[in-house]
């Protein structure tokens, strides 16, 4: 967990490789004209390039259809709309319901900030089937991620090194190395993809998804956004809130909340999740394997942690299994209560000296495949939260925070701290302290919280609510556990979301989803 920034929105999706061009998808069509004009080339979708995370291209749809893929043609720099352009990578699943009945396009974006959407969507499309009935499902790369000039820092066998590190200082000598790590990495990303670090804001994005649904031949856009697509979709409604049309915002970005304030606050979200998988394991009739009381489950894993900080397992070979790698496989698990029980399994290996399990986790956190090559959402996660938040953090002021995160959460809180120093000498300055997300004018767009939200803590939703301004934000509460809501699959969450992105129909707000 070296980097508070990508934990602080990430969804569920990472994997994949830095390649050595230093901006992939960027051509000099200088005088490119009205892009808006523009005509989509739809194709069979490929397999994921390394830096979606590779594999197997997806597969068919139910009843035979195949996922399309395009290029979306974007400026470079939205400064200069006529200058230099970048490929955007669109995937799509055509509207399987009557003709008449189609209402358009429904945009996704599924967080992190750096995860591919052109590999999530089909991984998750059946999810969405019922919104296919009157809509063509699309996502995409967001500008840095995946195949849309996806920003590119350090090498395979560098992001092993820098994802072993201890990112826990305990003295003057390993403060020194975490820092120097960061300068490493920082200055590889400007090295690698110097001209792409100033133009993938928030804002860059949200003015690229106003393009794509002006390309997508729709009055206004119609948008599902989880984890950080929340923000995105906030940061679009501000932009544009007369262009907004049915949108739902699950697993609830707080959008009032500094670079800072967030780490903290996904450090007590991290530490609720915990106490509440705890509780889960030793509540059962049957005996907890890594716990007699949800306290000792606690107690047995902060030991266990601080033994690897001295004396690491063997992982997966020839990798070790060290305290930060521990950490982040621990908080993967906690993403998702489907995955609580790879955490109770994982536990009860490493305890007995086996880490792979835990080592499997933290290399799907951090994008890592089994034959060790990365996808590019850790440089893409980094490069957009630097280039979006304007506050750089020193080591002395971290040192002189690690009581207040301590407090907030004993295993999580110095992990959160120290990744605050993650954009500290960045190349780019940031852009503000928090995005600004209202949007008088705009339709209704639903939020969706998540009392036991880890990664986007529930309270999050309620700042949404009320920074998207009067009449525009409608809460809808799950009590629930795990990151977001709508894929708990919980029938009155998915029914209300479902009412209102189909027919229209938007909740009472304050309802209440258990």
């Amino acid at each position: 967990m070296p980097n508070s920034s990508r934990l602080r929105a990430a969804a569920l999706t990472a994997t994949l490789v830095l390649l050595s061009s230093p901006l992939t998808g960027c051509s000099s069509d200088s005088g490119s004209g009205d892009l808006t004009a523009q005509k989509l080339s739809w194709k069979q979708c490929p397999a994921p390039s390394e830096a979606e995370g590779g594999g197997s291209a997806p597969s068919p749809l139910p009843g035979g259809g195949k996922w399309q893929c395009a290029t979306l043609k974007a400026p470079l720099d939205w400064s200069k709309p006529k200058g230099d352009t970048i490929g955007l990578a669109l995937i799509r699943a055509q509207a399987d319901g009557p003709a008449g009945r189609r209402i358009g396009s429904l945009v996704f974006n599924f967080g992190g900030p750096g995860g591919s959407g052109v590999t999530t969507l089909p991984a998750f499309g059946d999810d969405y089937a019922k919104l296919r009935t009157r809509y063509d499902l699309v996502s995409f790369d967001p500008r840095g991620v995946g195949r849309s000039a996806g920003v590119r820092c350090e090498s395979d066998a560098q992001l092993d090194t820098y994802f072993q590190q201890d990112a826990t200082p305990d003295d003057a000598t390993e403060r020194t190395q975490l820092l120097r790590n960061t300068e490493q990495f920082n200055a590889a990303c400007e090295k690698n993809s110097k001209k792409m670090l100033p133009r993938v804001r928030t804002t860059d994005a949200a003015r690229d998804m106003d393009l794509m649904r002006q390309v997508l031949g729709d009055d206004k856009l119609h948008y599902f956004g989880i984890s950080y697509g929340t923000e995105l979709g906030g940061v679009y409604a501000h932009l544009f809130p007369r262009r907004v049309g049915r949108a739902v915002f699950d697993g609830v970005v707080d959008p009032t909340q500094n670079s800072e304030q967030g780490s903290l606050a996904q450090a007590k979200g991290f530490q609720l999740a915990l106490d509440n998988f705890a509780r889960d394991c030793t509540s059962k009739t049957m005996d907890c394997p890594v716990g007699d009381s949800a306290q000792d489950v606690k107690d047995r894993i902060a030991k266990f942690l601080e033994s690897l900080d001295s004396k690491p397992i063997p992982g997966i070979f020839p990798r070790k299994l060290t305290q930060t790698a521990a950490t982040n496989g621990i908080a993967q698990a906690l993403y998702s209560k489907d995955f609580w029980q790879y955490l109770t399994e994982g536990l009860q290996q490493a305890y007995s000296g086996d880490g792979k399990v835990l080592m499997l986790l933290s290399d799907s956190l951090n994008g890592r495949s089994e034959n060790g090559q990365y996808s590019n959402i850790t440089a893409a996660n980094i490069a957009i939260n630097c280039a979006d938040d304007k506050p750089r953090y020193t080591a002395d002021y971290v040192e002189g925070k690690l009581p207040e995160f301590r407090a907030a959460s004993p295993l999580f809180g110095d992990f959160l701290a120290w990744g605050m120093t993650s954009c500290t000498g960045w190349a780019v300055p940031g852009a503000a302290d928090h995005p600004d997300v209202s949007a008088p004018g705009s339709a209704p767009i639903l939020v969706v919280g998540n009392t036991g939200d880890p990664a986007t803590p529930y309270e999050g939703a309620r700042k949404m609510v009320d920074a998207l301004g009067k009449g525009v934000g409608v809460e809808l509460t799950y009590k629930g556990q795990g990151h977001g809501a709508y894929d708990s699959k919980n029938k009155c969450v998915q029914s209300a979301v479902n009412n209102y992105l189909l027919a229209g129909k938007v909740p009472a707000a304050g309802t209440v989803c258990s």
